[in-house]
């Protein structure tokens, strides 16, 4: 039996139509990687079950192993996943009491912040999200919705044979952590039959074109490196550089090698060799330091700050921010000099300066860092054009750094990637490489 095949399908009219990114469908297909699972492709379709239906009978008659679906396992008129799995796969589908009763019991206390509402209309929406197909594995809703697995269907000689579909709820916060437990379910191991043993390196590069990776890729294959043994994926990611490797077992030496050899060619752009992303870094050391870090922000309105506070446990070390989009706030708040602004104007590295300083002295951290700049579309002038950034660091032992950047791009592209240049100054400084570029 060869590797094992897959696909994903999102579901949801909103997710087609645009107005909601799909993030379920690139996790997903990282983590069937992960596992060996050759992911064949994504497919988005709306919120109606002939779609669906019609994209799972692809995927039978592909000869897929596995079927992963994302979304429409809420209680409204629109969310038929479920439904619609079952009568693709001839298992029909039934109330679970007990599931029921754990749903409502998520439920109950959560309507009756609701004035004037049923309680009961409330239970019997939510009751088709316990209806499970004869023979699937429940899995634990996470928010309200429960996930499923149900398993290949070939007992009908009247029906084409279907493979494994794992039925997942649509927010990323609920899949991601149910589909750890998925992966532990003997039903889903079932379908990993003939995975490939694969092990995975993220690797990180900040400053440092696409391009020259592919270049050292081929130096690579050139001193007699078989990165052909390797599978190498790059990608540019809020202007950092990603390099995933897979490769199995018997190409260990030949992954080891290459490694070795992207760092001694890129030690000076190389921050990450274990997948942690720099505002993960960053966090990190400021832990090792015991410091706290405060912001002061122009041009990105809050998104540094933003950044370090989606993660887990940074109440630790952030102390907090300051959004100073205006003159009046920089003077006022931060303690801007008034000459220094009008002289050097907002967008200035005497101004980006100040601002940190203001930070650092007012927020009481250790740390601080600032940013000023012309995010566009307007607002540019033949000195400073659009996509001119000054980002400053400063510390409470007196380190200072300071950076003038062009950046490229739209409105939100230059203010993603003055937040990633931001984080990656306080990483230089905090491992004390405050003249490194």
């Amino acid at each position: 039996m060869g590797t094992p095949r897959a696909t994903v399908i999102v579901t949801g009219t909103e997710v087609l139509g645009g107005w909601v990114s799909d993030r379920n469908g690139p996790w997903l297909a990282r983590r069937l990687g992960a596992l060996g699972v050759e992911h064949v492709s994504t497919v988005t379709v709306g919120d109606r079950p002939a779609d669906l239906r019609a994209a799972l009978e692809h995927a039978r008659d592909q000869g897929y192993a596995l079927i992963v679906t994302s979304g429409g396992l809420g209680p409204t008129e629109d969310d038929l996943t479920a439904a619609t799995v079952a009568e693709f796969t001839g298992r029909p589908a039934a109330l679970d009491a007990a599931l029921e009763a754990r749903i409502w019991a998520i439920l109950e206390p959560l309507s009756k912040r609701w004035k004037h509402i049923s309680q009961e209309a409330v239970r019997s929406a939510n009751r088709k999200q316990a209806m499970v197909p004869a023979g699937a594995t429940v899995l634990e809703p996470v928010g309200t919705a429960p996930g499923l697995i149900v398993p290949p269907t070939d007992d009908d000689p009247s029906r084409p044979p279907t493979p494994t579909v794992v039925v997942m709820p649509g927010p990323p916060s609920e899949l991601q952590p149910m589909w750890a437990v998925a992966e532990q379910e003997d039903a889903f191991r079932a379908a990993l039959t003939g995975a490939t043993d694969l092990r995975e390196s993220t690797w990180r590069l900040f400053g440092l074109p696409e391009s020259e990776i592919a270049n050292t890729m081929r130096s690579a294959r050139d001193v007699g490196i078989p990165i052909d043994d390797l599978e190498i994926t790059t990608c540019v990611h809020r202007g950092e550089l990603e390099v995933v490797t897979r490769w199995t077992p018997a190409a260990d030496a030949v992954a080891s090698a290459f490694e070795e050899f992207v760092a001694d060619h890129h030690a000076d752009t190389l921050f990450s060799t274990d997948g942690r992303r720099i505002d993960e870094i960053v966090l990190d050391l400021l832990r090792e330091r015991d410091w706290t870090i405060a912001t002061a922000e122009s041009c990105t309105g809050g998104m540094v700050a933003s950044r370090l506070t989606d993660r887990a446990g940074a109440s630790d070390v952030v102390a907090g921010g300051v959004v100073s989009y205006s003159n009046a706030v920089k003077q006022r708040v931060l303690g801007v000099d008034a000459e220094d602004l009008r002289d050097h104007g907002a967008v200035s590295a005497v101004v980006a300066q100040a601002m940190a300083q203001g930070a650092l002295d007012r927020l009481g951290a250790q740390v601080a860092v600032a940013t000023t700049g012309i995010a566009g579309p307007g607002g540019g002038t033949d000195a400073k054009p659009v996509g001119t950034v000054y980002v400053a660091v400063e510390t409470a032992d007196g380190q200072s750094l300071v950076r003038h950047v062009q950046l490229p791009g739209n409105r939100a592209a230059v203010r993603d990637r003055t937040v990633t240049a931001a984080l990656h100054m306080v990483r230089r400084v905090l491992l004390g490489e405050r003249d490194a570029g």
